[in-house]
């Protein structure tokens, strides 16, 4: 027994528990940064987290010399800080990998000199991320009274909404949030909810005294039709595939936007033409005023670009550069040679992703997502939320992960 415990390939085994922790503990780090926590038994989890650090704990002891444990030993408390800070309360589940994490720095084989130097970064890291995260919730995250007033999901169980009260200097108000419930990651014990997904789809003033929350399921043409009766410009956006889809290339669907009153002079409009202009609205002559050409296939390239704008695009001497093939900061490069005397920019270059909804039929609407049957919700009569335009518009874009400071309210 004692030459099995002692052979080293035993210990390298073994060792790849404490890097399955460690990985453990950086996926809860990630947890806190992009997800709410929702604790449904606390002894239960507390339990299980506990027995969970021993095992590890006795694993990276045994293991302690090898590289894999002192990689483990340096990655843990580090990993950490964001939990303590964003879970903060949660010590049934903190406080063991905690300990967990001190007790291995502190024992493993790594160099004295390099345990040292780590303890000291983790320490400076939690005093001043505390520190740091303590006066920006103090200046920045709203003292305003929030009331859960009712909550509950929609009728096919893809939307949950809560109405909340908030006690303001303004007396008051009564939203209604709606988020995705189809985006969460359930575990035993506990359940994560992705943060900043919900989307204020109604709110009122002051504070309704009457909330009457109704949703009911209709067809997904019947919903086309209220749309429609609405206006018959109603425009959704759509993304670069679903504009393929339609027939659409990159070029035909290029605008000039905020375009300048002596440009718009230049090729014969007005003051009062405000909208986007179209590049294939333009002739060549129109398209010269803006340094812009096109090709006999209709493709849009720089007509005299630029040292720099030949350098940013990598594009070798004398040959076209498309807009289709450069980047946003080629075309900003592009922008910034046509310049009024404030310096904005006379034109910018843009790309129009909206067509209108009455252009559209049932099928092209389905390939697109949209479900055959849509939740409506309505706040006291009046319709605030349909998951069909949720699911045209991708109100809720739950495989991307964006960092931004509402993460850390």
């Amino acid at each position: 027994m004692n030459n099995f415990l002692g052979n080293i390939w035993t210990k390298r085994v073994v060792a790849v528990l404490s890097l399955l922790y460690a990985l453990a503990v950086c996926r809860l780090c990630y947890f806190s940064i992009f997800y709410e926590i929702h604790v449904r038994d606390r002894v239960s989890l507390c339990l299980t987290v506990t027995v969970v650090s021993i095992i590890a704990l006795v694993a990276m002891l045994y293991t302690r010399k090898q590289v894999i444990t002192r990689i483990a030993s340096f990655i843990i408390l580090p990993a950490m800080l964001p939990v303590v800070l964003l879970y903060f309360g949660e010590w049934g589940m903190i406080i063991p990998i905690i300990i967990t994490g001190v007790t291995i720095l502190l024992l493993s084989g790594a160099g004295e000199g390099g345990k040292t130097a780590v303890g000291t970064i983790v320490l400076l890291m939690y005093i001043f991320g505390a520190l740091g995260y303590f006066v920006f919730t103090s200046f920045f995250v709203s003292s305003a009274k929030e009331t859960l007033v009712e909550k509950g999901t929609s009728p096919s169980g893809r939307y949950r909404y809560t109405v909340i009260n908030t006690e303001d200097t303004s007396n008051g108000s009564t939203a209604v949030y709606v988020e995705p419930n189809y985006a969460d990651e359930d575990f035993p014990f506990v359940n994560f909810t992705l943060k900043s997904m919900d989307r204020v789809v109604y709110r009122v003033r002051p504070i309704a005294e009457e909330i009457d929350i109704e949703w009911t399921t209709q067809s997904r043409q019947d919903v086309t039709q209220q749309i429609e009766a609405i206006s018959d410009n109603i425009e959704i956006t759509l993304t670069d595939d679903e504009l393929k889809q339609l027939g659409y290339t990159y070029d035909n669907k290029l605008t000039l936007s905020d375009v300048d009153i002596d440009m718009k002079l230049q090729i014969g409009l007005d003051g009062s033409n405000v909208d986007p202009i179209l590049l294939d609205s333009l002739n060549d002559e129109q398209l010269a005023v803006f340094g812009i050409g096109r090709d006999p296939n209709e493709r849009y390239y720089i007509l005299s670009p630029s040292a720099e704008v030949i350098d940013s695009a990598g594009a070798g001497s004398g040959k076209k550069i498309y807009f289709s093939e450069i980047d946003s900061d080629t075309i900003e490069k592009f922008q910034s040679e046509y310049l009024d005397e404030y310096y904005d920019y006379k034109f910018k270059v843009t790309k129009d992703r909206t067509v209108l909804l009455n252009t559209l039929t049932d099928e092209q609407l389905k390939s697109f997502g949209v479900s055959d049957q849509s939740d409506v919700m309505t706040f006291n009569g009046k319709v605030c939320f349909r998951s069909y335009v949720a699911e045209i518009e991708d109100y809720y874009d739950v495989d991307s992960r964006h960092l931004s400071i509402d993460l850390l309210t």
